[in-house]
């Protein structure tokens, strides 16, 4: 809201809504009714200071309420009330605590307000990091599927995109991981020797001697490839054959079940690629890179306050 006055009167219906930054939320003590038109009144009678948009309204019998606020004006300290919008009732707020949870980042009070229940029609009043408090109304965050090979746990997309959502100014997402294990995949088959395609996958023990693409051994095995089509390419240039392989690339093996998805694959390099709500970024995929293909995803500005 960066300062402008909040023009109430559309947001009781928005999904999503989160008042940024949340120093425009106000936390008041209450000891009126809790009825609309009872505290409409009260809050037309009162001022407010000139970075005030949301007040939340507690009493002795922790019974909560959130209302908008519209003010006369953003240049004097405290000014008038000119209109005031109810967007939840103690029935349909849930005052949740958590330390842990970042009030001014969305993608986390969704995430708390999914963990408490809290339904598309309810608000989330969320005592958070620092005892600051922020809502997160009629919550409604994408769910993204993030599909990804292990080892190495945790997953190296996963943790990255945790990373992106703690800091990016995007709607909320909830996060579902869904992991494809290396080793299971190596199970189907029992070669002499296994070549992966590298060390740092964590894939050193599988009932067989293992290899590593990337060190490029200088004896050619009896092996069978734990690989993607780069690996296979790899190989093709070293040794001039293909070995039986064994596939492991993510966008070969997703199964679509219409969730919004996210994966990583070799073939791509320097750029992300979308096919109806699957998005595929690089295997070696950058913060930035991924911030893109999350605000892509997201459709930016969609329900989000």
């Amino acid at each position: 809201m960066n300062g402008a006055i909040l023009q109430v009167g559309d947001l009781k219906q928005r999904q999503n809504f989160v008042p940024l930054p949340y120093r425009c939320v106000s936390f008041q003590p209450y000891n009126g009714a809790m009825d609309a038109a009872v505290i409409g009144r009260y809050l037309l009678d009162r001022e407010v200071y000139r970075r005030t948009d949301i007040i939340i309204l507690h009493n002795a019998q922790q019974q909560y309420a959130v209302a908008a606020v519209q003010r006369a004006s953003s240049e004097t300290l405290f000014s008038a009330v000119e209109k005031v919008e109810i967007l939840a009732l103690p029935e349909d707020c849930v005052f949740i605590t958590d330390p842990n949870t970042d009030p001014g980042n969305r993608s986390a009070l969704a995430k708390i307000a999914s963990k408490h229940h809290v339904s598309k029609d309810q608000t989330a009043i969320v005592v958070g990091a620092f005892d600051h408090v922020n809502i997160i109304h009629h919550p409604d965050p994408l769910l993204l599927r993030v599909v990804e090979v292990v080892p190495p746990e945790p997953p190296k997309l996963y943790h990255m995109v945790e990373q992106v959502l703690g800091y990016a100014d995007l709607p909320p997402i909830l996060l579902e991981l869904e992991t494809i294990d290396l080793r299971d995949l190596a199970d189907t088959v029992s070669p002499e020797a296994y070549l992966v395609p590298c060390r740092s996958g964590g894939l050193a023990d599988l009932g067989a001697p293992v290899y590593f693409l990337d060190e490029r051994p200088q004896q050619r095995q009896n092996w069978t490839l734990l690989g993607c089509e780069r690996s296979l390419q790899f190989h093709r240039h070293y040794y001039g054959d293909e070995p039986p392989r064994v596939e492991m690339c993510p966008r070969k093996l997703l199964k679509p079940n219409g969730k919004t998805t996210i994966l990583k694959c070799c073939l791509l390099e320097y750029d992300i690629e979308q096919q109806d709500n699957i998005m595929t970024v690089p295997w070696g995929t950058d913060l930035k890179l991924l911030e893109k293909a999350l605000r892509q995803l997201s459709n930016e500005g969609a329900s989000h306050g």
